[in-house]
């Protein structure tokens, strides 16, 4: 059996994503041949007896330059005709729910750990398909960033999750933040679980669940609640449970 997704991970330091994989669902994909991982050293392709990689920058101007050529010899020996590169970079797009679900759906994906100042600009224009930031922050490389999206991405792929209907629920799955969840024993440090989950009803359990979902995106990421329709009931009770953060927010969207 083919695997569904090849991720091909481009670092100067390879030994960093030594044992990241291993366990839980990914490791257990891995194991079964549903997703497949390779781990490339961008200085196997310098052929300088320094293995250099790095170079100061034209036009002067603090730190290093990833050079384009080991860069681009590692991009052509990996990539396939249906491969999409993707470069770790704090000027890329945020990575969020959607670009992981999109990148799922492929079946190579290329990621390259950028480090130093950044690398050449020729190699993003002539040989990266796509940038991808995880935050507005700056790290010392793009490998961490290469784990997140490779941990996010994979666990997206079909039969890498045993239930998977629980990947529709998740936080941004959906849009919303998810729910409150519980579990045995019934009371702890002196606070119960809500009575309606022990109630046997399914369909107020969804309902609860639907509110509290709504709840939580209001006080936490009130920016996503900006592209969920709510109807009359859903505000009614979120006025009613959390009139201040409720009638911000209204107050807000009037602006």
């Amino acid at each position: 059996m083919s695997a569904s997704l090849r991720i091909d991970i481009l670092t100067l330091f390879p030994d960093m994503f030594a044992n990241v994989f291993d366990h839980g669902v990914i490791g257990r994909a891995l194991g079964n041949g549903i997703v497949e991982m390779g781990f490339h050293d961008i200085r196997d392709h310098a052929h300088d007896r320094h293995r250099t990689v790095d170079d100061s920058a034209f036009g002067g101007g603090p730190g290093m330059v990833m050079k384009p050529e080991p860069l681009a010899e590692v991009i052509a020996a990996v990539r396939k005709a249906d491969s999409r590169v993707v470069l770790m970079s704090p000027q890329g797009p945020l990575f969020d729910h959607a670009a992981a679900s999109r990148l799922a759906r492929l079946p190579r994906l290329v990621l390259v750990c950028g480090r130093y100042e950044g690398v050449d600009e020729r190699v993003r224009e002539a040989y990266v398909d796509e940038e991808l930031s995880i935050g507005d922050y700056v790290l010392t490389g793009g490998e961490l960033a290469a784990m997140v999206v490779t941990e996010a991405v994979a666990r997206l792929v079909p039969g890498v999750v045993g239930k998977e209907e629980s990947l529709v629920s998740e936080s941004h799955a959906t849009g919303l933040l998810e729910h409150p969840h519980y579990t045995r024993p019934r009371v702890f440090a002196d606070i119960e679980v809500p009575e309606i989950l022990l109630s046997g009803n399914h369909g107020e359990v969804e309902k609860w669940r639907r509110l509290e979902s709504l709840r939580r995106t209001l006080l936490r990421r009130p920016d996503l609640l900006r592209a969920e329709p709510l109807d009359d009931d859903e505000w009614s009770w979120l006025l009613r449970e959390e009139p201040a953060a409720a009638k911000l927010f209204l107050k807000d969207e009037r602006r």
